[in-house]
């Protein structure tokens, strides 16, 4: 069970999957979160969720998880403005401890060795700051970046933009700033991004943890 004591363990895969594990017999949940701002250590919150699965080599459109979150604060204009995300839409919406809850458990469903997301380490931070905001610790959390791919394949590449990468590789886009619609742009890149690793031979769990190493993989709190 991941609910621990104070805690709460990620339910990712990533531990029992063995390194010789080729990348299409492997199954990621794309990561996408959505908050009133970047002060996440204080006044910010999460307000939306989304997640979408890629088994393999092919994202699975069906295969979607989406949640406003409450965050228990006014949402200002320009965050309304930005996500279309407005006071309407989160009066109903689970607190954020239990939207995260709701999410692990469609991981564990899945089977899914990690997460993935574009900066991924944002969305990683967010959940960490709202489960500490319910006296949680978050544990097993095990993440690749499409910016560490990016960096690995192209090092010229100077971007942050989600939609410019897009552009770049010629990958499709979603509407920006909505959680399901972001993690679908970042799911098709992250497909093509492992179509060009495996063009360069990397076809296994362990190259492709190699090939996208970053400090902050691991968060476990």
């Amino acid at each position: 069970m991941w609910f621990l004591r104070n805690t709460i363990a990620c339910p990712l895969a990533y531990e029992k999957i063995p390194l010789s594990t080729p990348v299409e017999n492997l199954k990621f949940i794309v990561l996408d979160t959505e908050t009133t701002g970047f002060h996440l250590a204080s006044e910010d919150r999460l307000i939306e969720i989304g997640a979408v699965a890629v088994d393999g080599l092919q994202v699975d459109e069906e295969d979607r998880f989406h949640t406003y979150v409450n965050p228990k604060r006014q949402i200002s204009r320009e965050i309304v403005e930005l996500t279309a995300i407005t006071e309407e839409c989160v009066k109903s919406a689970p607190d954020a401890v239990e939207a995260i809850s709701r999410l692990f458990a469609f991981v564990e469903e899945r089977e899914s060795v990690c997460f993935v997301g574009h900066y991924i380490s944002f969305d990683a931070l967010v959940l960490k700051s709202e489960l500490k905001r319910g006296n949680l610790g978050l544990k097993n959390l095990f993440t690749i970046d499409t910016l560490d791919l990016i960096g690995f394949l192209a090092p010229s590449y100077d971007m942050r933009d989600l939609a410019c990468y897009a552009r770049a590789f010629g990958t499709r886009m979603y509407q920006r700033h909505q959680a399901v619609s972001d993690a679908l742009t970042t799911a098709y890149l992250f497909v093509e991004l492992l179509l060009q690793l495996k063009d360069r031979g990397c076809l296994t769990w362990g190259e492709l943890i190699q090939a996208t190493e970053s400090q902050a993989r691991y968060l476990q709190y």
